[in-house]
């Protein structure tokens, strides 16, 4: 289930709404989750990735970038990852919607607390026992949630990287993937073509061997 809820202005780490699992034994647990995801907020910038998960022993972090703020959710790591993102994305239409033109203008923490009562109405709605049942219909652009990047939240907060550095290392990867696919490809032409006029040349001289030879 979602167990914390954050949203946040990237461009200064300032929170701008959040709704937090007021069982009191979750409540006591939450306070390290909540203090990371603070920490979090402030180290992402526009060159962050914009969808992420991170994880963290049994939990996870997850969370969506649009117009300059991030929805982040805490959740148990078994979650579902397309129910976690839908749900986020549901969030963002409905901030943006109701806050996004103030969301510049504010230098108030939690400006937008009453933000909580869509919140909260909505994440019920994504733990109800109808919804896990119906996974396929969520409307996203999550079809391929098992691609959005994932991270580990002790390295990112400890080592002081941040994600815009993570999302350039796996774009590099990916860049090598490419390259190393497009130099093994040229290579296999090669080969061919090799064999190819390794056979012309027996060929040609076979047929030169039979008509000086043989006739």
């Amino acid at each position: 289930m979602v167990l914390l809820t954050m949203i946040a202005r990237v461009a200064d780490g300032l929170p701008l709404a959040a709704s937090m699992q007021e069982d009191e034994q979750s409540g006591r647990d939450l306070q390290h989750y909540q203090s990371q995801a603070k920490q979090l907020c402030r180290k992402l910038n526009a060159q962050s990735p914009n969808r992420c998960t991170l994880e963290a022993g049994v939990m996870s972090f997850h969370y969506v970038i649009e117009h300059g703020v991030c929805y982040l959710a805490l959740c148990e790591a078994v979650f579902p990852k397309k129910l976690v993102f839908g749900y986020l994305e549901d969030l963002q239409t409905e901030f943006h919607e109701q806050h996004g033109k103030k969301v510049p203008t504010v230098s108030r923490p939690y400006s937008f607390i009453e933000f909580d009562t869509y919140i909260q109405k909505t994440k019920k709605n994504y733990i109800d026992s109808r919804a896990r049942r119906n996974l396929g219909s969520i409307n996203t652009e999550l079809q391929d949630v098992q691609r959005i990047m994932v991270a580990n939240i002790e390295e990112v907060l400890q080592r002081g990287e941040a994600l815009s550095a993570l999302d350039t290392k796996a774009s590099n990867l990916s860049s090598l993937s490419k390259k190393y696919r497009s130099d093994a490809k040229y290579l296999n032409t090669r080969s061919t073509y090799a064999k190819i006029a390794a056979g012309a040349v027996f060929f040609i001289t076979l047929i030169v061997y039979v008509r000086f030879w043989w006739i």
